[in-house]
């Protein structure tokens, strides 16, 4: 399983409420991007974080939106689900995607976190959403990455990158 290893981040209020977060959501895949975009907001409440969510058709989308969050905001966290059909359609989106928010980090400067579930079918996908019954919550552990690692390239994090 991937939580396997998942470091313990942690979310302080005192330190993180400081981080300013942009989240950008594709709209495919409605049920899945509820839990993704609903476990994203809890962790940004946990931090005591308002975050900007700006929604966009897909997948493909989230590079461009996210490097606009980018430049006003010391964090985005970027979500998506891309569901593999019998074209391929799947990899060159999950490419796109990866890619693009990858250089939107590099480019930017600001952190991104990545909570683009890149699925083999529906079930997968819903496993990793953070509804009721998942297995996982990718909505939640991409906000906290994107928020604890802003928080330490902003010097409010702690000796051990903890704030």
């Amino acid at each position: 399983m991937a939580q396997h290893g998942a470091p313990d981040v942690g979310l302080d209020p005192a330190a993180h409420s400081r981080v300013s977060v942009g989240i950008v959501a594709a709209r495919w895949h409605t049920e899945v991007m509820d839990g993704l975009v609903a476990g994203a907001l809890r962790a940004c409440a946990e931090a005591g974080i308002e975050p900007t969510l700006v929604r966009v058709p897909g997948s493909f989308e989230l590079p461009v939106a996210a490097q606009a969050l980018a430049a006003h905001h010391d964090a985005v966290v970027a979500l998506g689900v891309v569901v593999r059909g019998g074209t391929p359609h799947f990899d060159y989106v999950c490419r796109a995607a990866a890619d693009g928010l990858g250089r939107v980090a590099l480019d930017t400067r600001t952190p991104v976190g990545f909570g683009v579930l890149t699925c083999d079918d529906d079930e997968q996908a819903l496993a990793r959403a953070g509804l009721p019954g998942s297995t996982e919550d990718k909505g939640y552990e991409a906000a906290t990455a994107a928020v604890s690692t802003a928080a330490a390239l902003l010097g409010l994090a702690g000796p051990e990158g903890r704030g």
